[in-house]
Parts: structure tokens; C-alpha cells; sequence
């Protein structure tokens, strides 16, 4: 068959799916961030033409590496080691895929073992998988899972204080399954409404999600998550405890001390670099009587026929393993090069070095919050906090944000962006890499801002 026109084409692609535009093709597409003109490309360059103009345009990025940063809200600045950086770009680990032919494959496995087993450590759980895309995609799957586990039940149950793009994408996943999905809002303390939460528990109700420290930063109350615990337990459901800021965990007890059914975390704190928001990595743990309707792949010890130390591949529930209809998900491809990062990160931390790091971000914090509040009109009204909290002005956030990026601030986020309900709130962060000098800074600008 010789060549056919680009129209020709299209007519058959649009023929085939049985549509008649192609704006009935992006009809999913919201109008608003369609592009109605064409393109404004410039004409052909020169190879050292072209490359000096991607350089002009990369270098309008700002990096936090440039500036005092006090962003947070899923995505942390933590320092990473620069061995972590040197030992996954060995060759066998940089260019390494999915084990399709595990055995063959003893570094990478046995790399993901050490990486599971440290889940578990962090999560006080027994079973950890392979890692998954992100923690919010890793919380859906969560979700998913509770749901084979308690088949016929039709809500799932969700703190306002769990991040709110996290319960976009457990919305997105759910949605076709017909669950109905309750978020219970926060109080004005900006912790979760335990008593309301509790209220929305019934015996439909699958799962509950929890996360702490929560979106807010807020260390949620101890009594709350028992309380939590005990209704869900009533009805037989799954708690399900969520964690993005992972370095929380070398200060708060771990999940599985506090009841949690299945752990669900983001491992960017832990290895991973800012790097505009990804790539990220999904932590997943659980109990062993769930291990079955785990998604994704866990990897196991045995021997050999000579006795030898060897690492299997032992469960792998993928549709690129067994057949569709019997796999628990297709999400989790291989991410292993982040959780190698985050592997060789805890151990080169250890778990003094986790509790260092938690307790300078957490103790940065409290002295930015309590700087922030002698500095008058700001309302902060959390008192337990981790290493992120909502402050409160007549100032919009927005505004503000801008005022301080000409002095070399990254600001808070505004969570205006979030929820209407939440406009005027603007959310900072600190981690073990602010100093006294950078929130000597951000006082010193603030009283130049706000007079």
C-alpha cells in the first residue's frame, strides 16, 4: 500500500473509532486549556542556534538549590546524598528494566528486597511491595485493594485532611467502580473532624484514609486515630494510613503500631530530589494475611540446589505477568531506580540519622512559626506540627508569594488553589536544610512587605 495524505489518514483514524471531528476526539479535553490558534514555533535553527536557545530558556527556571525555600505541600527539599546520586547511575542499575527474566537479575532484586524491607521497618508493617508510581497513585491502588478485600461494599471513607491531590486521583481511579467517595472537611484547627469521621463509618464503608502528618502538616491527635481504628474495626473495614512526609517517621510511631491495615507513602523525602515535581515514588505495605491482593510485584530470599543465597521474584500480580483478568493492577512498571535511591539514602542515614533529619525539619518549623507569630496579624492555630503549617493574614498569599520571590524567597503555597474554602491560607514548609539565617530572612522581608 503506497503513501496516503495526512487527511486521508486522519478520515480513516476517525472512521475506525467511530467519530466524525476531531473535536469530538477532545471532547474529554477541558475548553479552556485547549489551544485554539496554531503553534508559534520559530523557523529552523542551526544545531548551536537551537542550543543556545534551550539554554536561554532553561536558565528562566529558578531552582530551590538558588534561592530560601519554604515550599512543601507533597514535594520536599531534603539534601541527597551525593553517593545515592554516584551509585545508581552504575550501569546495571541505570539501565535496568522490569526482571522478565528474574533470576537472571540478582543485583536488581536483591536491591528491591533491601527496599521492601525497609518499608517495612519505617512502616511497622510485614509486607512491603516493589514500589509504585507516586504516593497518590499508590493510595488509589490502596483503595482498589481494601476494595478486593471487602467486596460489595460501596463507600470509602476520606479525611479533608488527607492531600487534596491525592483524593483527586483516588477520584479519577474510583470513579468508574461506582464507590462513593466521602471526604469528611477538616476542623479550624486544620485537623481531621475524628468525630464526623467517625459518624461517616457505616457498614458499606470499605476503607477509611487517614493521613499524618496530615496535608496541613498538623501531627493528628493519638486518640483521634484509635478512635478512627475502633470504627472502622466495627464494620469490619480496612484503615488505611497514609504518610507523604516520609522523614516523619524517624520522630511519630509507625503505622503498623497504630492499627493500620495497609501503609501507603511517598518516598520522594527520602532520596529523591525536588526535580519540578517528579519523578516520585509510592510506598505500599500491608499485612501478610493481605499479601494476595497486594498490586504489584514483592520480591523473596530462597536457596539454590547448592544452599546458595539467591532472590526470586515471588509474587508479581501484573497483567504483564498473568492473565488481565486475574491481575490487581498494571500500574506499578519499574521504578526501581528510585527506590534503589531511597534504599541506598536510609542506609547511608540509618536510623539515627532519620531521627537527625526529622528533628532539625521538625524544630526549623517551630521556630519559623513561632517568628511568624510575634510578627503580628498572622494567625497560626496548629499546635502539633511536623515540619509544615497554615498561616493566616489580611495579606493574599499569592501577593505575597511574588513580594518575596523578588528577594529570592520561594513562599508557601497559596491553598486558595485548593479549596475556595481555604482562600487566605497560605502553607509553609521547613526541612533540615533551613537555616537560622534563611528564616531570619524570611522575617526580615516580611516586615518590609507587610509595613
Amino acid at each position: 500500500m503506497g503513501l496516503i495524505s495526512e487527511q486521508e489518514a486522519t478520515k480513516r483514524m476517525m472512521d475506525f473509532i467511530g467519530i466524525s471531528s476531531l473535536e469530538e476526539l477532545f471532547q474529554e479535553i477541558p475548553e479552556q486549556v485547549r489551544l485554539e490558534e496554531e503553534l508559534d514555533l520559530p523557523g529552523p535553527m542551526r544545531e548551536w542556534e537551537l542550543l543556545a536557545h534551550l539554554r536561554s530558556m532553561a536558565g528562566r527556571n529558578i531552582s530551590s538549590q538558588d534561592m530560601v525555600n519554604f515550599l512543601g505541600a507533597g514535594c520536599y527539599d531534603h539534601h541527597v546524598f551525593s553517593a545515592v546520586k554516584s551509585l545508581i547511575r552504575r550501569g546495571e542499575f541505570f539501565t535496568a528494566y522490569t526482571p522478565y527474566q528474574p533470576e537472571l537479575s540478582q543485583g536488581t532484586l536483591q536491591a528491591m528486597f533491601e527496599f521492601q524491607t525497609y518499608v517495612c521497618r519505617l512502616s511497622g508493617m510485614e509486607v512491603a511491595n516493589a514500589s509504585m508510581y507516586d504516593g497518590a497513585s499508590a493510595l488509589a491502588e490502596a483503595v482498589l485493594m481494601a476494595q478486593r478485600l471487602r467486596p460489595g461494599r460501596s463507600r470509602v471513607v476520606i479525611s479533608g485532611a488527607v492531600h487534596p491531590e491525592y483524593r483527586a486521583v483516588v477520584r479519577t481511579m474510583t470513579h468508574p467502580l461506582g464507590l462513593q467517595l466521602l471526604e469528611v472537611e477538616p476542623d479550624s484547627s486544620w485537623e481531621t473532624c475524628w468525630e464526623k469521621l467517625e459518624d461517616s463509618v457505616t457498614p458499606e464503608t470499605s476503607c477509611l484514609v487517614i493521613q499524618n502528618p496530615n496535608f496541613f502538616g498538623t501531627i493528628e491527635d493519638l486518640e483521634g486515630i484509635q478512635r478512627a481504628k475502633r470504627a472502622i474495626e466495627r464494620v469490619g473495614g480496612l484503615l488505611i494510613f497514609l504518610v507523604v512526609e516520609t522523614t516523619s517517621l524517624g520522630l511519630l510511631r509507625p503505622p503498623g503500631e497504630l492499627g493500620a491495615d495497609i501503609f501507603v507513602g511517598e518516598g520522594q523525602p527520602l532520596g529523591l530530589p525536588m526535580s519540578f515535581g517528579g519523578p516520585h515514588l509510592g510506598l505500599l505495605a500491608t499485612k501478610e494475611i493481605f499479601l494476595r491482593q497486594m498490586p504489584g510485584r514483592l520480591v523473596g530470599q530462597s536457596t539454590d540446589n547448592r544452599g546458595r543465597r539467591g532472590f526470586v521474584l515471588t509474587l508479581a500480580t501484573r497483567e504483564q505477568h498473568i492473565r488481565r483478568e486475574r491481575a490487581t493492577s498494571n500500574i506499578c512498571t519499574n521504578q526501581s531506580l528510585c527506590a534503589l535511591a531511597m534504599t541506598i539514602q536510609l542506609a547511608l542515614l540509618g536510623p539515627e540519622g532519620l531521627k537527625e533529619i526529622a528533628v532539625r525539619s521538625s524544630e526549623a518549623a517551630r521556630c519559623t512559626m513561632e517568628a511568624l507569630e510575634g510578627l503580628g496579624g498572622m494567625v497560626i492555630p496548629q499546635k502539633r506540627i511536623y515540619n509544615e503549617f497554615v498561616v493566616r493574614s489580611a495579606f493574599d498569599p499569592l501577593r505575597l508569594n511574588m513580594e518575596l520571590l523578588k528577594r529570592g524567597i520561594m513562599g508557601g503555597v497559596d491553598l486558595g488553589r485548593f479549596s475556595p474554602a481555604w482562600k487566605g491560607n497560605w502553607l509553609l514548609c521547613c526541612t533540615e536544610r533551613t537555616s537560622p539565617q534563611d528564616i531570619d530572612k524570611l522575617l526580615g522581608c516580611l516586615r518590609d512587605i507587610l509595613a
